[in-house]
């Protein structure tokens, strides 16, 4: 109940982070914060061992900080993107984070040219902004509701 209870949170803090993208592209840190902190709760509510599952969770949560982090110096990610990913990772296994990056890249190809095509048509100088936390908000309610979802999986 407790674990379905901290799912549940991390749905609005995933719909809070899309709609506030969406309005000013930023992602507060404060609602990153708030999904990484969370996510040690999530492992005891469902019973993750502390070796060496949790180390796992951590591991995967640096290494894709580390990685998008790159993308974010490159200047291809924002910030607040690279930090919801990286906190998001500290709640999924492998397998179902890799289903939310390709979830993720989809949504944000069609976001991207949705705003695209917005800037043609309104024939607006400065650099479109996309607002890839929605997609990354959307591919990870795609994937934690999933299981609820998809009972034949």
């Amino acid at each position: 109940m407790m674990a379905q209870i901290l799912l549940a949170l991390l749905a609005i803090l995933l719909l809070v982070a899309a709609a506030t993208d969406l309005k000013s592209r930023v992602i507060a840190n404060q609602l990153n914060l708030a999904v990484a902190l969370l996510a040690p709760l999530y492992w005891w509510a469902t019973g993750m061992a502390m070796w060496p599952d949790m180390a796992l969770q951590l591991g995967l949560g640096i290494a894709v900080f580390a990685i998008f982090a790159g993308l974010f110096a490159m200047g291809w990610m924002g910030g607040g993107d690279v930090k919801l990913l990286g906190a998001l990772a500290l709640w999924l296994p492998i397998i179902p984070f890799i289903k939310l990056l390709v979830i993720m890249s989809l949504l944000g190809g069609a976001l991207t040219l949705i705003v695209l095509a917005i800037h043609r048509v309104r024939k607006l100088s400065a650099n479109p902004e996309i607002p890839y936390g929605v997609a990354i908000a959307i591919a990870g309610l795609w994937v934690i509701s999933e299981p609820y979802l998809n009972q034949f999986a």
